[in-house]
């Protein structure tokens, strides 16, 4: 199209200075016809000089990697173009798609028909929803995103740039809300709650996504979780509840332990025959190293003079 440009400026000036061939002298009337004929040659090759090529050179635009841009025809769509490098289109393609209203400033801003397929990353804001258990958390997530369909992107919804935004908002109240944020007392074991099946919420947080954005024509590469706790006025109050979980884990731990510990310790004694300890002394001996075993402290020994009867 550049050599097309390149021969029609040749071809307007040969007509140009055809033209100027046929004019009569300075100070005489046209009075022939073909001194008309050189008139209208020399202003049609004027005029053709200067808007045709102009007009034909508006057509070229570039293309970046990762880019497309979508031709609009008088309001029609006719496709869109992907390849990068330099391109010619019909000059009259449309190189605007209309207006959107800027939310910050609230005045209309138009929509260029260029548009970015790289991929981008919404980082949200930190969310304050109720979890499945209805307790008050903080939850925020990261998106990464791009569009696939341009058409959509541009014509389906008003601003695809704000449509993932509030989308995204909306799929993480969503998905905190399907979850529990730990295992509550009481409920099933195995239950998928948010702290503990990260992978899980993830998983589902994309795919609420992906259906939610397919109509503006965008794809979700991956989402993610980038904070989660529970609100500050329970915070105090979960933390007390998971301290109180953790250490009955331990006591458990350590009771299992110790109840081994002392089966060992009389299984030796009675096959060594060591001592032969009848009941009592069996319960006594039982205690006294449950004490030890279980104890928060060291135990502070105690030496019996007489006999364990006394």
């Amino acid at each position: 199209m550049l050599v097309l440009t390149v021969v029609l400026v040749v071809a307007f000036a040969a007509i140009i200075a055809t033209g100027a061939t046929m004019l009569p002298p300075d100070d005489v009337p046209v009075t022939t016809t073909a001194q008309a004929l050189g008139v209208g040659l020399l202003v049609s090759g004027i005029v053709g000089v200067c808007i045709v090529p102009l007009i034909l050179l508006m057509g070229f635009f570039t293309i970046q990697p990762n880019q497309a841009r979508v031709l609009i025809l008088f309001g029609d769509y006719k496709g869109t173009v992907r390849d990068e490098g330099f391109h010619w289109a019909n000059p009259f393609y449309s190189r605007s798609a209309g207006s959107t209203v800027d939310p910050a400033t609230g005045k209309a801003v138009p929509m260029n028909t260029k548009i970015s397929l790289r991929a981008r990353t919404y980082n949200g804001d930190h969310l304050k929803v109720n979890d499945k258990c209805g307790n008050p958390i903080e939850i925020a997530d990261v998106v990464v995103w791009r569009v696939e369909n341009t058409a959509k992107a541009l014509f389906d919804v008003d601003d695809y740039n704000s449509y993932v935004h509030t989308q995204s908002e909306t799929a993480l109240r969503h998905v905190a809300t399907a979850y529990a944020y730990d295992q509550m007392p009481g409920e099933p074991e195995g239950g998928i709650t948010l702290r503990s099946n990260i992978e899980e919420v993830s998983a589902a947080l994309k795919e609420e996504l992906s259906v939610r954005l397919e109509k503006a024509g965008v794809v979700i590469d991956d989402a993610r979780l980038t904070h989660l706790a529970y609100a500050p006025e329970i915070a105090q109050a979960m933390l007390r509840r998971q301290q109180a979980d953790a250490v009955i884990a331990a006591r458990e731990k350590i009771v299992q332990g110790a109840v081994g510990m002392v089966d060992m310790a009389l299984s030796e004694l009675s096959s060594k025959n060591v001592v032969d300890l009848d009941d009592e002394r069996k319960a006594a001996m039982v205690s006294n190293l449950m004490v030890v075993l279980c104890g928060d402290s060291d135990a502070q020994p105690v030496l019996n003079t007489g006999t364990l009867y006394q």
